[in-house]
Order: structure tokens, then C-alpha cells, then sequence
């Protein structure tokens, strides 16, 4: 089955990722797309980043507020100025119980996004927790988001976005065409420059052959996702619509 592609463009996006650059690596160039054609785009962080490093004797308060700032810049690279909200739990550490799914309901109750995206929950043998109970997060902060009996006490009128899309999906059935963006997703990405070695495998020692490899990289898994909806460039997810 071909899959379905392109939304029409939302008023407003709220993109939900477990760490800093999440977001970028799996929706940047669909809400570079979005923000370059009027909607509205937010962000939110659910863990703090602090186990982001492989140096043993790293100064994790430093790396949080580092990668705080890293976001903020990626997220103006964007487009993505509305809000980028930090929930600030500790890397590795997430879980999906109440109080984050009430902290998600609320951002999305005061958002109000048409479209909510997030990590898949649901993606097999995926290792990182904090990514499957980011998504877990997503999709049951959304269920109370839309619900009006759950968490009264926020004070906020419910809200029901239209789609929902999930990245790093095992079963993407829908692309959004991403040509003219691909660049903005790899500036985006390379704002966050403290994972420049653990993620991206670019070293001190680079003489740009490695960050050479990761933009190429990136532009491959931007033409493999494409080819699933029969455009150049594209990236991929699970659509759900029946909300």
C-alpha cells in the first residue's frame, strides 16, 4: 500500500520528543516545512538530557543547561519559535505514570495543536526506554488532553488534536514531502553540537569527512522514507486519525 502524504499544513504542531534532538531527527524537516507555511510549532522535552555524553567526568548540571540552549537554537533553526518546553525528568529515567501524563495533557489542553507528533510506543525491540515511554506519553496525554473528566483541576478546556503522527515508526503508512528542507533538518540537528560524537559519530579530531558522512547520512534516510510515499524526500510515520 502506497502511503498517504501531506498533510494539509495545521494552525498548530506540538512535537513531543523524550531528549533534546529527537524531534529534529525524527520530525525537523516536516515542521521546518510547516513553520515556513504559517503554523504554529512547539516543542516539548520530557528528560533533561544529563546522560547525553560519553565522558565519564562530564559535569551533568553544565550538560543540561547546554543542551537546554541547544534546543532553543535548534528549534530556532526551525522556524519553531511558539514555545519549547522542558519537563525536565532525568535521562533514563522516564517513566509513563500520572504525573507526566498530566504535565503532557496540560501543554496539550494550552497548545492546542491540530496535530500532535511523538515517538512510536510501540516499535519493536526499540533499547531506550525513555523513548518508548515518551511515546507511551504522547498518545495517553493525549486521550486525556481530549477527555474533559480527566485532570479538572488543570483548569483548561479539553482539546482533541485532529492527527496524530509517530516517528521511527516499524509501520509508517503516511509521508510528508520534505524537499527544499533537508538542509534546515541537518542545521537544526548539528545545533546540538555536544552530540556531535555520541550520536552523530563526528570526533574533535574530524577533518570533515565524518560530518561529511552524517549529512549524507541524513539525506539517505530522508530518500528512503520518501520512497515510500513516491517523493524525492520525505519523512515517515504512523498516521492516526481515529482520535
Amino acid at each position: 500500500m502506497t502511503a498517504t502524504v501531506d498533510l494539509p499544513t495545521p494552525d498548530r504542531a506540538l512535537a513531543i520528543g523524550a531528549h533534546p534532538d529527537d524531534i529534529e531527527f525524527g520530525a525537523g524537516a516536516t515542521l521546518a516545512k510547516w513553520a515556513a507555511a504559517g503554523c504554529e510549532v512547539a516543542l516539548l522535552v520530557c528528560t533533561d538530557g544529563s546522560k547525553g555524553t560519553w565522558d565519564p567526568g562530564a559535569d551533568l548540571g553544565a550538560l543540561v543547561v547546554r543542551r537546554q540552549g541547544e534546543q532553543v537554537d535548534a528549534a530556532a533553526v526551525l522556524g519553531a519559535a511558539t514555545e519549547v518546553v522542558f519537563l525536565g525528568y532525568t535521562d533514563g529515567e522516564l517513566e509513563s505514570g500520572s504525573e507526566p501524563r498530566k504535565e503532557i495533557a496540560g501543554w496539550i489542553r494550552r497548545l492546542r495543536p491540530e496535530v500532535l507528533l511523538g515517538h512510536d510506543p510501540w516499535k519493536r525491540y526499540r533499547l531506550h526506554p525513555d523513548h518508548r515511554h515518551a511515546g507511551l506519553l504522547t498518545v495517553d496525554g493525549l486521550v486525556a488532553a481530549r477527555d474533559p473528566h480527566f485532570f479538572p483541576d488543570l483548569g483548561l478546556d479539553h482539546h482533541r488534536p485532529e492527527t496524530l503522527l509517530l516517528f521511527e515508526a516499524d509501520e509508517p503508512d503516511h509521508v510528508e514531502a520534505v524537499v527544499g528542507y533537508e538542509q534546515v533538518k541537518i542545521d537544526a540537528l548539528e545545533a546540538h553540537r555536544s552530540q556531535f560524537e555520541s550520536t552523530m559519530g563526528i570526533t574533535a579530531s574530524d577533518d570533515g569527512g565524518e560530518q561529511a558522512a552524517f549529512r549524507r547520512r541524513v539525506v539517505d534516510d530522508l530518500a528512503e522514507h520518501g520512497a515510500l510515499g513516491e517523493v524525492e524526500l520525505g519523512e515517515a510515520f504512523k498516521r492516526i486519525d481515529d482520535i
